[in-house]
C-alpha cells in the first residue's frame, strides 16, 4: 500500500508498494521506529532537519535542501521507484536560497509536499503536473494564514489538499484545519495513516 502516515507538524513518513520507507522533514510525533530508506529535509530550521530522529536502514540517503537547489537550480534526484523534485518554497520567514518543497512521483502517484511557504511563482506551473495529493501549510505566523492557503490550493488544482503546520506551538491545531474550506481537502490528524490509492484514511 502506498501510504502517509502523519506525525504531527510537518513531520510525515511515506511507505510505498515497494516497501521503501521515507520520512520528510523529521522532527514531530511518534513513529520513527521503522527503518529509513529515505530522509527529505525542505531547509535547516530546528523542527524540520532532526534526522538523527529515525530508524535508518544501513545504507540510508539523505536529501536535504542544499542537495535539491544548486546554485539558483532546483534539482531532480531518483531513488528506486521514487522521483523527487525540489521546487520553491519561500516566504518573509523562509529564504528562496535555503528551501525547497518536493514533487514525489511513484507508482502513479504526484505529491507536493510544501514546505514552509506563501505562494510562490511556480505554484500555476503545478496545476499542470495533475497533483494527487498536495500539503499546504498554514499556521498564519512562519507560512501563509488559511485564506491564503486555501487560494494556493485554488491555484494548484490537486485531488486532494491536505492542511499541515497547522501551529508553530503544538503538533496539530484541529480547529484552524477544519477551517481549510478548499475544494476536496482531507483532515489528517497525527497518528493517522492515509491511504494513497484509495484515499481512506485508516
Amino acid at each position: 500500500m502506498n501510504s502517509i502516515f502523519y506525525q504531527g507538524h510537518a513531520s510525515l513518513r511515506l511507505t510505498t508498494d515497494q516497501g521503501h520507507v521515507v520520512y520528510i522533514d523529521p522532527y514531530a510525533g511518534d513513529g520513527y521506529d521503522q527503518k529509513a530508506d529515505l530522509i527529505l529535509v525542505s531547509h535547516q530550521h530546528y523542527d524540520h532537519n532532526q534526522i538523527d530522529l529515525p530508524a535508518k536502514n544501513d545504507d540510508c540517503t539523505i536529501w536535504q535542501n542544499f542537495d535539491l537547489l544548486k546554485n539558483g537550480i532546483y534539482q531532480t534526484k531518483t531513488f528506486h521507484e521514487i522521483t523527487v523534485e525540489g521546487v520553491e518554497a519561500y516566504n518573509k520567514n523562509h529564504s528562496k536560497n535555503e528551501c525547497v518543497g518536493f514533487l514525489l512521483i511513484f507508482n502513479g502517484l504526484t505529491i507536493y509536499i510544501a514546505g514552509d511557504t506563501s505562494t510562490t511563482d511556480m505554484m500555476r506551473s503545478l496545476k499542470d503536473r495533475h497533483l494527487d495529493y498536495a500539503f499546504l501549510p498554514c499556521d498564519g505566523i512562519y507560512n501563509m494564514d488559511i485564506d491564503e492557503a486555501i487560494q494556493c490550493a485554488d491555484i494548484i488544482q490537486a485531488k486532494h489538499v491536505i492542511p499541515y503546520h497547522t501551529s508553530p506551538q503544538s503538533l496539530f491545531d484541529l480547529n484552524r484545519a477544519q477551517k481549510f474550506k478548499a475544494d476536496n481537502s482531507v483532515i489528517l490528524r497525527p497518528g493517522e495513516t492515509l491511504d494513497l490509492d484509495n484515499t481512506i484514511i485508516i
